[in-house]
């Protein structure tokens, strides 16, 4: 087994694929963290201050002259002046300076569907890119079982998981810490916010350090990267197709966007597993999509989801004809 997937991990390293994610990851963070200090300077510029407690006051006072017109986003910018006010009540800086919370609101940002892609790059041509080669012939004439075969590819997609979100945090911090500075990992985040009935909760709300906080995070954005790799595993199996997998994977990416802000009123869609993606949501005290919906839900259904993949993928594999 360890030779079979060190076999995987070779062919997936010989792709380059690390090398494209990593310069994609490169070029995105340094656009993020361009924007990030010209955002900061302009703030400053117009405030006169870099005291945060103006910043945060001014914030709240702009997103309270929107209410008016927010429509179907009235709810969530409430939420957010709720949660802004109880920062500043508490003396609890949310944009600490340096790399740390520049990391936060990055991975926040892109555990939803920017890292799922990433995976998706390296988990959708698994079993599809060899078939169409024609050299999962050549490697079903080993004396070694297809599930043993189909096990060794899925431990190397695991493994490969892991290492794009270990390249993705260190690049963040690397480049973000020679931007803003490396200070504030032993800053204080306020966590526990959740909603119910469409009001903020603040009964279970606790300081915790934000490396803490940037820990739970990643964690989080793993076990979504790894949904969508077995969810995109799965699809190169069924297909033969590399580019018909990624496709289908990449609409139900973006459907899942799109339908995040769209489903309050359908409650059937909560067991989508596009619309429970979002579980950053859970932690930053964001409203979910469908009221009801809480993190151990979205968990288990996210998990439900992978579980039923994997026998798909492990079903189809074992019977399917390889031609």
């Amino acid at each position: 087994m360890i030779n079979l997937v060190q076999n995987e991990m070779m062919k997936l390293i010989g792709k380059r694929r690390f090398l494209i994610i990593s310069v994609i990851i490169i070029v995105l963070l340094s656009m993020f963290t361009y924007a990030q200090a010209r955002h900061a300077e302009t703030t400053r510029e117009r405030l006169g201050s870099v005291d945060w407690r103006t910043e945060l006051q001014q914030q709240i006072v702009d997103w309270q002259n929107r209410l008016s017109s927010a429509g179907q986003w009235r709810e969530h910018l409430q939420i957010q002046i709720q949660q802004s006010q109880y920062y500043l009540d508490h003396g609890v800086n949310p944009s600490e300076p340096g790399a740390p919370t520049f990391i936060r609101g990055f991975v926040e940002n892109s555990a939803e569907l920017f890292l799922p892609l990433l995976v998706m790059i390296i988990a959708v041509d698994l079993v599809s890119s060899e078939r169409s080669m024609g050299t999962i012939k050549l490697l079903l004439t080993r004396p070694v079982s297809r599930f043993c075969i189909l096990l060794s590819k899925y431990i190397a997609l695991v493994l490969s998981v892991s290492l794009v979100l270990f390249i993705f945090g260190l690049l963040s911090y690397v480049i973000s810490a020679m931007m803003f500075g490396s200070q504030g990992w032993s800053a204080p985040v306020l966590t526990g916010f959740s909603v119910q009935g469409g009001e903020l909760d603040i009964s279970g709300v606790r300081l915790v350090s934000q490396w803490q906080y940037i820990l739970q995070q990643f964690g989080l954005a793993w076990f979504i990267s790894m949904v969508v790799g077995t969810l995109s595993f799965m699809l190169s199996i069924l297909m033969r197709s590399s580019a018909a997998g990624m496709g289908t994977m990449l609409a139900c990416l973006i459907a899942g966007a799109i339908l995040s802000s769209m489903v309050s009123s359908w409650d059937s869609a909560k067991y989508l597993f596009m619309v429970n993606l979002g579980l950053m949501d859970y932690v930053s005290g964001t409203a979910p999509p469908i009221e009801g919906m809480t993190l151990g839900f979205s968990l288990a259904v996210l998990a439900a989801w992978m579980i039923g993949a994997l026998a798909v993928s492990f079903a189809v594999f074992m019977r399917k004809d390889i031609y």
